[in-house]
């Protein structure tokens, strides 16, 4: 697994183009990363196509050390939400526990990336109750009136979506 990643991390220094296989493989983590720490989808969207930006820019200036490359990815995460709090002149934040990435942060970072990806494998009416009920937090009500159903017909189908959902973590709860 480490090796190749190893490999795709030198071919994509070679073509930038292979470096869209990097992304694929370190989206879900670095976004989920970036969620936890600015709690604001938007903003955590923004960041997130920042940090992949940045390190296609600098792709050839990494250096294969053994570790993985999501540990980079997360570094310049961790510099990019710095600096958008730096930049937020309204908002007083506290940038402690951004630079946090001990193995704890790492195993909730996987966590959260595989709750995505779960979510994105539901059929598409389930998981868009569950991006517009959790994600956006919208109503029931306004999720019924965007689908042209009932509120129970949506309430059943949250209820099947989640359902599906710890069925396919293996029943796993947090």
């Amino acid at each position: 697994m480490i090796e190749q990643e190893k490999l795709l991390i030198e071919a994509a220094q070679h073509d930038p183009r292979r470096f869209a296989e990097l992304y694929e493989a370190n989206f879900e983590r670095v976004y989920a990363f970036i969620v936890r720490r600015v709690q604001n989808r938007t903003q955590a969207e923004d960041l997130t196509s920042e940090v992949f930006h940045h390190a296609l820019a600098n792709l050839s200036r990494f250096e294969w050390r053994g570790v993985p490359f999501a540990v980079w990815l997360y570094r310049i995460a961790a510099n990019a939400i710095a600096d958008a709090w730096r930049r937020s002149s309204n908002q007083n934040h506290d940038s402690a526990g951004v630079d946090d990435l001990d193995s704890s942060s790492w195993q909730q970072i996987e966590r959260r990336a595989s709750l995505f990806r779960l979510v994105d494998s539901l059929p598409e009416d389930q998981r868009s109750v569950i991006i517009q009920r959790f994600v956006e937090q919208k109503s029931i009500r306004d999720i019924a009136k965007d689908f042209g159903r009932s509120e129970g017909a949506i309430k059943q189908l949250q209820f099947r979506a989640l359902e599906n959902l710890r069925a396919r973590a293996g029943g796993r709860h947090e």
